[in-house]
Protein backbone atom coordinates (compact mmCIF):
# COMPACT_ATOMS: atom_id res chain seq x y z
CA UNK A 1 0.00 0.00 0.00
CA UNK A 2 1.45 3.34 -1.10
CA UNK A 3 1.30 6.57 0.99
CA UNK A 4 0.38 9.81 -0.93
CA UNK A 5 3.06 12.43 -1.11
CA UNK A 6 2.77 15.51 1.12
CA UNK A 7 2.55 17.87 -1.89
CA UNK A 8 -0.35 15.91 -3.36
CA UNK A 9 -2.29 16.16 -0.07
CA UNK A 10 -1.84 19.96 0.10
CA UNK A 11 -3.00 20.30 -3.52
CA UNK A 12 -6.21 18.35 -2.81
CA UNK A 13 -6.90 20.46 0.32
CA UNK A 14 -6.69 23.70 -1.70
CA UNK A 15 -9.07 22.29 -4.31
CA UNK A 16 -11.65 21.41 -1.63
CA UNK A 17 -11.30 24.86 -0.01
CA UNK A 18 -11.87 26.70 -3.32
CA UNK A 19 -14.84 24.48 -4.11
CA UNK A 20 -16.46 25.19 -0.68
CA UNK A 21 -15.93 28.94 -1.12
CA UNK A 22 -17.53 28.85 -4.55
CA UNK A 23 -20.62 26.99 -3.26
CA UNK A 24 -20.92 29.38 -0.30
CA UNK A 25 -20.81 32.40 -2.61
CA UNK A 26 -23.57 31.01 -4.79
CA UNK A 27 -25.78 30.33 -1.73
CA UNK A 28 -25.25 33.87 -0.44
CA UNK A 29 -26.15 35.33 -3.82
CA UNK A 30 -29.36 33.32 -3.88
CA UNK A 31 -30.33 34.37 -0.34
CA UNK A 32 -29.48 38.08 -0.69
CA UNK A 33 -30.84 39.41 -3.96
CA UNK A 34 -29.49 42.62 -5.40
CA UNK A 35 -30.86 45.71 -3.61
CA UNK A 36 -33.65 47.58 -5.31
CA UNK A 37 -32.56 50.87 -6.84
CA UNK A 38 -33.31 53.88 -4.67
CA UNK A 39 -35.84 55.19 -7.18
CA UNK A 40 -37.90 52.02 -6.87
CA UNK A 41 -38.17 51.95 -3.00
CA UNK A 42 -41.74 52.63 -1.79
CA UNK A 43 -41.80 54.16 1.72
CA UNK A 44 -44.97 53.43 3.68
CA UNK A 45 -46.13 56.16 6.03
CA UNK A 46 -45.35 55.43 9.70
CA UNK A 47 -48.28 54.14 11.73
CA UNK A 48 -49.09 56.20 14.84
CA UNK A 49 -50.51 54.83 18.04
CA UNK A 50 -53.19 55.71 20.55
CA UNK A 51 -53.09 54.50 24.14
CA UNK A 52 -56.40 53.41 25.70
CA UNK A 53 -57.12 52.93 29.41
CA UNK A 54 -60.34 52.07 31.20
CA UNK A 55 -61.53 54.04 34.22
CA UNK A 56 -64.36 52.04 35.74
CA UNK A 57 -65.83 52.51 39.21
CA UNK A 58 -64.94 54.94 42.01
CA UNK A 59 -61.84 57.11 41.60
CA UNK A 60 -59.30 56.61 44.37
CA UNK A 61 -55.53 56.56 44.96
CA UNK A 62 -55.05 53.40 42.87
CA UNK A 63 -56.90 54.93 39.91
CA UNK A 64 -54.82 58.10 40.12
CA UNK A 65 -51.57 56.14 40.29
CA UNK A 66 -52.53 53.99 37.29
CA UNK A 67 -53.63 56.93 35.11
CA UNK A 68 -50.54 59.01 35.88
CA UNK A 69 -48.24 56.07 35.07
CA UNK A 70 -50.21 55.40 31.88
CA UNK A 71 -49.88 59.02 30.76
CA UNK A 72 -46.13 58.82 31.28
CA UNK A 73 -46.00 55.58 29.31
CA UNK A 74 -47.99 57.15 26.47
CA UNK A 75 -45.54 60.07 26.33
CA UNK A 76 -42.59 57.63 26.30
CA UNK A 77 -44.17 55.78 23.33
CA UNK A 78 -44.74 59.07 21.44
CA UNK A 79 -48.46 58.33 21.26
CA UNK A 80 -50.66 60.59 19.16
CA UNK A 81 -53.60 60.32 21.54
CA UNK A 82 -54.43 59.13 25.05
CA UNK A 83 -58.00 57.84 25.47
CA UNK A 84 -59.74 57.46 28.85
CA UNK A 85 -62.83 55.27 28.53
CA UNK A 86 -64.73 56.31 31.65
CA UNK A 87 -67.75 55.12 33.62
CA UNK A 88 -67.61 56.39 37.20
CA UNK A 89 -69.98 57.43 39.99
CA UNK A 90 -67.35 59.84 41.37
CA UNK A 91 -64.37 59.64 43.64
CA UNK A 92 -62.09 61.29 46.15
CA UNK A 93 -61.21 64.95 45.70
CA UNK A 94 -57.46 64.48 46.17
CA UNK A 95 -57.25 61.68 43.62
CA UNK A 96 -59.40 63.59 41.10
CA UNK A 97 -57.23 66.69 41.32
CA UNK A 98 -54.11 64.56 40.88
CA UNK A 99 -55.53 63.07 37.67
CA UNK A 100 -56.55 66.51 36.36
CA UNK A 101 -53.07 67.93 36.98
CA UNK A 102 -51.56 65.05 35.02
CA UNK A 103 -54.00 65.63 32.12
CA UNK A 104 -53.37 69.38 31.98
CA UNK A 105 -49.59 68.88 31.91
CA UNK A 106 -49.59 65.93 29.53
CA UNK A 107 -47.63 66.32 26.24
CA UNK A 108 -50.09 63.85 24.69
CA UNK A 109 -53.65 65.04 23.89
CA UNK A 110 -56.20 63.37 26.17
CA UNK A 111 -59.65 62.33 25.00
CA UNK A 112 -62.09 61.30 27.71
CA UNK A 113 -64.84 59.08 26.35
CA UNK A 114 -67.83 58.29 28.59
CA UNK A 115 -68.68 54.72 27.60
CA UNK A 116 -70.19 52.18 27.21
CA UNK A 117 -73.82 53.09 26.64
CA UNK A 118 -75.54 53.40 30.00
CA UNK A 119 -72.36 54.70 31.63
CA UNK A 120 -71.95 58.01 33.42
CA UNK A 121 -69.46 60.68 34.34
CA UNK A 122 -70.85 61.74 37.70
CA UNK A 123 -69.24 63.96 40.30
CA UNK A 124 -65.44 63.61 39.86
CA UNK A 125 -65.98 62.27 36.33
CA UNK A 126 -67.46 65.63 35.31
CA UNK A 127 -64.28 67.45 36.35
CA UNK A 128 -62.08 65.00 34.43
CA UNK A 129 -64.29 65.35 31.34
CA UNK A 130 -63.98 69.15 31.49
CA UNK A 131 -60.19 68.96 31.95
CA UNK A 132 -59.62 66.76 28.87
CA UNK A 133 -58.54 68.14 25.51
CA UNK A 134 -61.41 66.26 23.86
CA UNK A 135 -64.66 65.40 25.66
CA UNK A 136 -66.86 62.72 24.14
CA UNK A 137 -69.79 60.59 25.26
CA UNK A 138 -71.63 57.53 24.01
CA UNK A 139 -75.36 57.67 23.40
CA UNK A 140 -77.52 56.95 26.48
CA UNK A 141 -74.90 58.23 28.93
CA UNK A 142 -75.09 61.14 31.35
CA UNK A 143 -72.85 63.69 32.99
CA UNK A 144 -73.18 65.98 36.01
CA UNK A 145 -74.07 65.81 39.71
CA UNK A 146 -70.72 67.40 40.56
CA UNK A 147 -71.66 68.84 43.96
CA UNK A 148 -68.89 68.11 46.52
CA UNK A 149 -70.00 66.23 49.62
CA UNK A 150 -69.92 68.53 52.65
CA UNK A 151 -68.79 66.54 55.67
CA UNK A 152 -68.84 69.23 58.34
CA UNK A 153 -72.09 70.95 57.49
CA UNK A 154 -73.86 67.76 56.54
CA UNK A 155 -75.72 69.53 53.74
CA UNK A 156 -75.11 71.49 50.59
CA UNK A 157 -75.87 75.19 50.63
CA UNK A 158 -78.75 76.50 48.56
CA UNK A 159 -78.01 78.32 45.29
CA UNK A 160 -77.08 81.94 45.67
CA UNK A 161 -79.83 84.47 44.88
CA UNK A 162 -79.48 86.95 42.04
CA UNK A 163 -79.41 90.64 42.92
CA UNK A 164 -82.94 91.88 43.48
CA UNK A 165 -84.22 88.52 44.62
CA UNK A 166 -86.63 87.88 47.44
CA UNK A 167 -83.94 87.06 49.97
CA UNK A 168 -81.73 90.11 49.58
CA UNK A 169 -82.63 91.36 53.07
CA UNK A 170 -82.25 88.02 54.80
CA UNK A 171 -79.49 87.68 57.32
CA UNK A 172 -76.41 85.69 56.28
CA UNK A 173 -76.04 82.18 57.64
CA UNK A 174 -74.07 82.00 60.85
CA UNK A 175 -73.96 78.22 61.14
CA UNK A 176 -70.27 77.15 60.91
CA UNK A 177 -71.38 74.08 58.98
CA UNK A 178 -73.14 76.24 56.36
CA UNK A 179 -70.11 78.51 56.09
CA UNK A 180 -67.81 75.56 55.48
CA UNK A 181 -70.23 74.14 52.89
CA UNK A 182 -70.24 77.46 51.05
CA UNK A 183 -66.44 77.52 51.02
CA UNK A 184 -66.22 73.99 49.62
CA UNK A 185 -68.85 74.61 46.93
CA UNK A 186 -67.40 77.97 45.89
CA UNK A 187 -63.96 76.41 45.59
CA UNK A 188 -65.36 73.63 43.39
CA UNK A 189 -67.22 76.16 41.21
CA UNK A 190 -64.08 78.22 40.64
CA UNK A 191 -62.14 75.06 39.83
CA UNK A 192 -64.58 73.69 37.23
CA UNK A 193 -65.13 77.10 35.64
CA UNK A 194 -61.39 77.37 35.17
CA UNK A 195 -61.33 73.98 33.46
CA UNK A 196 -64.26 74.98 31.26
CA UNK A 197 -62.56 78.20 30.19
CA UNK A 198 -59.36 76.40 29.23
CA UNK A 199 -61.12 74.31 26.57
CA UNK A 200 -64.00 76.65 25.68
CA UNK A 201 -66.80 74.59 27.19
CA UNK A 202 -70.03 75.64 28.88
CA UNK A 203 -68.97 77.16 32.21
CA UNK A 204 -72.46 78.22 33.30
CA UNK A 205 -73.81 74.67 33.18
CA UNK A 206 -70.66 73.45 34.96
CA UNK A 207 -71.46 75.81 37.83
CA UNK A 208 -75.04 74.56 37.85
CA UNK A 209 -73.77 70.97 38.07
CA UNK A 210 -71.78 71.91 41.17
CA UNK A 211 -74.31 74.12 42.95
CA UNK A 212 -77.50 72.20 42.16
CA UNK A 213 -76.12 68.76 41.23
CA UNK A 214 -77.57 69.10 37.71
CA UNK A 215 -77.20 66.12 35.38
CA UNK A 216 -77.87 65.89 31.62
CA UNK A 217 -77.81 63.35 28.82
CA UNK A 218 -75.14 63.09 26.12
CA UNK A 219 -77.41 64.70 23.51
CA UNK A 220 -78.15 67.69 25.74
CA UNK A 221 -74.46 67.97 26.69
CA UNK A 222 -73.51 68.21 23.00
CA UNK A 223 -76.27 70.75 22.34
CA UNK A 224 -75.19 73.19 25.07
CA UNK A 225 -71.43 72.78 24.54
CA UNK A 226 -70.48 70.63 27.50
CA UNK A 227 -68.82 68.00 25.28
CA UNK A 228 -67.30 68.04 21.80
CA UNK A 229 -68.93 65.02 20.18
CA UNK A 230 -71.00 61.86 20.56
CA UNK A 231 -69.42 58.61 19.37
CA UNK A 232 -70.65 55.04 19.25
CA UNK A 233 -67.28 53.45 19.98
CA UNK A 234 -63.55 54.16 19.99
CA UNK A 235 -63.29 53.73 16.21
CA UNK A 236 -66.04 56.28 15.65
CA UNK A 237 -64.32 58.59 18.13
CA UNK A 238 -61.05 58.49 16.14
CA UNK A 239 -62.87 59.24 12.90
CA UNK A 240 -64.66 62.27 14.33
CA UNK A 241 -61.65 63.90 15.99
CA UNK A 242 -59.47 63.62 12.87
CA UNK A 243 -58.49 67.11 11.77
CA UNK A 244 -59.53 68.81 15.01
CA UNK A 245 -57.19 71.36 16.55
CA UNK A 246 -56.41 71.10 20.25
CA UNK A 247 -54.12 73.08 22.53
CA UNK A 248 -51.44 70.95 24.20
CA UNK A 249 -49.02 72.64 26.60
CA UNK A 250 -49.66 76.04 25.03
CA UNK A 251 -49.21 74.86 21.42
CA UNK A 252 -51.90 74.08 18.88
CA UNK A 253 -51.89 70.60 17.43
CA UNK A 254 -53.94 69.25 14.55
CA UNK A 255 -55.13 65.73 15.29
CA UNK A 256 -54.23 63.06 12.75
CA UNK A 257 -56.07 59.95 13.88
CA UNK A 258 -56.21 57.97 10.64
CA UNK A 259 -54.68 54.49 10.83
CA UNK A 260 -53.83 54.80 14.52
CA UNK A 261 -52.80 51.59 16.25
CA UNK A 262 -54.75 51.35 19.54
CA UNK A 263 -52.79 49.93 22.47
CA UNK A 264 -54.75 49.26 25.65
CA UNK A 265 -52.88 49.43 28.96
CA UNK A 266 -53.95 47.25 31.87
CA UNK A 267 -53.18 47.88 35.57
CA UNK A 268 -49.99 46.16 36.70
CA UNK A 269 -49.56 44.26 39.97
CA UNK A 270 -48.67 47.47 41.80
CA UNK A 271 -51.91 49.19 40.79
CA UNK A 272 -53.94 46.05 41.55
CA UNK A 273 -52.37 45.74 45.01
CA UNK A 274 -52.86 49.44 45.74
CA UNK A 275 -56.47 49.20 44.59
CA UNK A 276 -57.10 46.26 46.92
CA UNK A 277 -55.58 47.71 50.09
CA UNK A 278 -57.05 51.20 49.60
CA UNK A 279 -60.54 49.76 49.69
CA UNK A 280 -61.83 51.05 53.06
CA UNK A 281 -63.27 47.66 53.98
CA UNK A 282 -59.96 45.86 53.25
CA UNK A 283 -57.95 48.52 55.09
CA UNK A 284 -60.31 48.20 58.08
CA UNK A 285 -59.91 44.41 58.15
CA UNK A 286 -56.12 44.68 57.90
CA UNK A 287 -56.15 47.14 60.81
CA UNK A 288 -58.13 44.77 63.05
CA UNK A 289 -56.04 41.72 62.05
CA UNK A 290 -52.87 43.66 62.80
CA UNK A 291 -54.03 44.79 66.24
CA UNK A 292 -55.41 41.41 67.29
CA UNK A 293 -52.32 39.65 65.94
CA UNK A 294 -50.03 41.75 68.14
CA UNK A 295 -52.33 41.17 71.12
CA UNK A 296 -52.18 37.39 70.65
CA UNK A 297 -48.41 37.56 70.37
CA UNK A 298 -48.34 39.48 73.65
CA UNK A 299 -50.45 36.79 75.36
CA UNK A 300 -48.33 33.99 73.88
CA UNK A 301 -44.72 35.21 73.66
CA UNK A 302 -42.72 33.14 71.22
CA UNK A 303 -45.67 32.11 69.05
CA UNK A 304 -44.08 34.28 66.30
CA UNK A 305 -46.77 33.74 63.64
CA UNK A 306 -49.44 36.05 65.17
CA UNK A 307 -46.84 38.75 65.73
CA UNK A 308 -45.41 38.54 62.21
CA UNK A 309 -48.82 38.51 60.53
CA UNK A 310 -50.12 41.26 62.82
CA UNK A 311 -47.14 43.55 62.21
CA UNK A 312 -47.34 43.15 58.42
CA UNK A 313 -51.10 43.71 58.31
CA UNK A 314 -50.88 46.71 60.63
CA UNK A 315 -48.19 48.42 58.54
CA UNK A 316 -50.10 47.80 55.30
CA UNK A 317 -53.29 49.12 56.91
CA UNK A 318 -51.55 52.29 58.10
CA UNK A 319 -50.08 52.83 54.60
CA UNK A 320 -53.54 52.43 53.06
CA UNK A 321 -55.28 54.65 55.63
CA UNK A 322 -52.85 57.52 55.11
CA UNK A 323 -53.96 57.59 51.46
CA UNK A 324 -57.65 57.70 52.40
CA UNK A 325 -59.66 60.52 54.04
CA UNK A 326 -59.47 59.08 57.56
CA UNK A 327 -61.28 60.53 60.55
CA UNK A 328 -58.73 60.17 63.33
CA UNK A 329 -61.44 60.40 65.98
CA UNK A 330 -62.90 57.21 64.50
CA UNK A 331 -59.49 55.52 64.55
CA UNK A 332 -59.02 56.54 68.20
CA UNK A 333 -62.47 55.15 69.10
CA UNK A 334 -61.60 51.81 67.50
CA UNK A 335 -58.36 51.57 69.48
CA UNK A 336 -60.18 52.58 72.69
CA UNK A 337 -62.85 49.94 72.08
CA UNK A 338 -60.24 47.20 71.64
CA UNK A 339 -58.43 48.31 74.81
CA UNK A 340 -61.68 48.21 76.81
CA UNK A 341 -62.53 44.71 75.55
CA UNK A 342 -59.03 43.51 76.50
CA UNK A 343 -59.50 45.07 79.94
CA UNK A 344 -62.77 43.14 80.28
CA UNK A 345 -60.90 39.89 79.64
CA UNK A 346 -58.08 40.71 82.09
CA UNK A 347 -60.22 42.19 84.87
CA UNK A 348 -63.87 41.15 84.38
CA UNK A 349 -66.28 43.95 85.24
CA UNK A 350 -69.37 41.88 84.40
CA UNK A 351 -69.96 43.77 81.13
CA UNK A 352 -69.25 47.43 81.89
CA UNK A 353 -65.88 47.57 80.12
CA UNK A 354 -66.78 45.09 77.38
CA UNK A 355 -70.06 46.69 76.31
CA UNK A 356 -68.44 50.10 76.32
CA UNK A 357 -65.64 48.70 74.15
CA UNK A 358 -68.07 47.27 71.59
CA UNK A 359 -70.01 50.54 71.38
CA UNK A 360 -66.79 52.53 71.00
CA UNK A 361 -65.49 50.25 68.24
CA UNK A 362 -68.78 50.32 66.29
CA UNK A 363 -69.01 54.13 66.38
CA UNK A 364 -65.35 54.47 65.41
CA UNK A 365 -65.77 52.03 62.52
CA UNK A 366 -68.76 53.94 61.13
CA UNK A 367 -67.00 57.33 61.14
CA UNK A 368 -63.53 55.97 60.24
CA UNK A 369 -63.65 57.04 56.57
CA UNK A 370 -64.50 60.73 56.29
CA UNK A 371 -66.42 60.70 52.99
CA UNK A 372 -69.74 59.66 51.49
CA UNK A 373 -68.34 58.83 48.04
CA UNK A 374 -69.84 55.55 46.78
CA UNK A 375 -67.38 52.70 47.12
CA UNK A 376 -65.29 54.43 49.79
CA UNK A 377 -67.15 53.52 52.95
CA UNK A 378 -66.53 50.64 55.33
CA UNK A 379 -69.13 47.93 54.82
CA UNK A 380 -71.90 48.30 57.40
CA UNK A 381 -72.50 44.55 57.20
CA UNK A 382 -68.89 43.90 58.16
CA UNK A 383 -69.11 46.34 61.08
CA UNK A 384 -72.28 44.64 62.31
CA UNK A 385 -70.70 41.17 62.01
CA UNK A 386 -67.61 42.20 63.97
CA UNK A 387 -69.76 43.85 66.64
CA UNK A 388 -71.90 40.71 66.93
CA UNK A 389 -68.89 38.39 67.21
CA UNK A 390 -67.27 40.68 69.79
CA UNK A 391 -70.49 40.82 71.82
CA UNK A 392 -70.91 37.05 71.81
CA UNK A 393 -67.30 36.60 72.86
CA UNK A 394 -67.73 39.07 75.72
CA UNK A 395 -70.95 37.36 76.83
CA UNK A 396 -69.10 34.06 76.96
CA UNK A 397 -66.32 35.63 79.02
CA UNK A 398 -68.81 37.24 81.40
CA UNK A 399 -70.64 33.91 81.81
CA UNK A 400 -67.39 32.12 82.65
CA UNK A 401 -66.51 34.86 85.15
CA UNK A 402 -69.90 34.56 86.90
CA UNK A 403 -69.60 30.76 87.15
CA UNK A 404 -66.07 31.05 88.47
CA UNK A 405 -67.22 33.49 91.12
CA UNK A 406 -69.79 30.98 92.42
CA UNK A 407 -67.36 28.08 92.59
CA UNK A 408 -65.52 27.27 95.81
CA UNK A 409 -61.93 28.39 96.05
CA UNK A 410 -59.60 25.57 95.01
CA UNK A 411 -56.21 27.27 95.24
CA UNK A 412 -54.36 29.81 97.35
CA UNK A 413 -54.41 30.61 101.04
CA UNK A 414 -58.20 30.94 101.12
CA UNK A 415 -58.54 27.32 100.05
CA UNK A 416 -56.98 26.14 103.36
CA UNK A 417 -60.07 27.20 105.33
CA UNK A 418 -62.21 24.11 105.67
CA UNK A 419 -59.35 21.71 104.86
CA UNK A 420 -58.76 18.67 107.07
CA UNK A 421 -55.59 17.22 108.54
CA UNK A 422 -54.08 15.58 111.64
CA UNK A 423 -52.33 16.78 114.80
CA UNK A 424 -48.61 15.92 114.91
CA UNK A 425 -48.40 16.04 118.73
CA UNK A 426 -50.44 16.52 121.86
CA UNK A 427 -51.06 20.21 122.64
CA UNK A 428 -53.60 22.36 124.40
CA UNK A 429 -53.10 25.69 122.62
CA UNK A 430 -50.03 25.79 120.35
CA UNK A 431 -48.67 22.93 118.29
CA UNK A 432 -48.11 21.49 114.82
CA UNK A 433 -50.56 19.96 112.38
CA UNK A 434 -50.28 18.19 109.03
CA UNK A 435 -52.51 19.75 106.32
CA UNK A 436 -52.22 19.25 102.53
CA UNK A 437 -49.02 17.26 102.99
CA UNK A 438 -47.41 20.24 104.74
CA UNK A 439 -46.42 20.95 108.36
CA UNK A 440 -48.14 24.02 109.80
CA UNK A 441 -48.03 25.82 113.14
CA UNK A 442 -51.48 25.86 114.66
CA UNK A 443 -53.51 27.14 117.59
CA UNK A 444 -56.58 25.53 119.06
CA UNK A 445 -59.14 26.19 121.77
CA UNK A 446 -59.73 22.52 122.42
CA UNK A 447 -56.95 20.13 123.48
CA UNK A 448 -55.72 17.84 120.70
CA UNK A 449 -54.02 14.46 120.78
CA UNK A 450 -51.36 13.19 118.43
CA UNK A 451 -52.95 11.75 115.28
CA UNK A 452 -56.34 13.28 116.00
CA UNK A 453 -58.25 14.58 112.96
CA UNK A 454 -58.53 18.35 112.79
CA UNK A 455 -60.23 20.91 110.52
CA UNK A 456 -58.94 24.41 109.68
CA UNK A 457 -61.32 27.18 110.72
CA UNK A 458 -59.18 30.28 109.97
CA UNK A 459 -55.71 31.41 108.91
CA UNK A 460 -53.58 34.21 110.31
CA UNK A 461 -50.38 34.70 108.38
CA UNK A 462 -48.61 31.33 108.59
CA UNK A 463 -50.56 30.08 111.61
CA UNK A 464 -53.69 28.00 111.23
CA UNK A 465 -56.59 28.04 113.66
CA UNK A 466 -57.93 24.51 114.02
CA UNK A 467 -60.45 22.48 115.99
CA UNK A 468 -61.10 18.79 116.39
CA UNK A 469 -62.85 17.22 113.37
CA UNK A 470 -65.76 15.47 115.11
CA UNK A 471 -66.94 14.07 111.78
Amino acid sequence: MSIPARGSMMKNAWIYFLLAAFVSGIATALEDPQPTPQSEIIEEPPVGRAVLVDLQGPIGPATMDFLIDSLEEAAARNAELFIIRMDTPGGLDTSTRGIIKAILNSPVPVATFVAPEGGRAASAGTYILYASHIAAMSPATNVGAATPVSIIGGKTPAPEKEPGGDDMNSEPATDPGDAMSHKVVNDAVAYIRGLAGKHGRNADWAELAVREAASITAEKALEIGVIDLIAKDVGDLLKQIHGRTVEVQGREKVMNTTSLLIEQLEPDWKSEFLGAITSPTIAYLLLLIGIYGLILEGYNPGAILPGVVGAICLLIALYALQMLPVNYAGLALILLGIILMIAEVIAPSFGALGIGGVISMVIGSIILIDTDVPGFMVSRTLIGAIALVSSLGLMAIIGVAVKARKRPVVAGREQLVGSTGTALSDFDQHGSVFVHSERWNAITRSPLRKGQAIIVTAIDGLILEVRPNDD
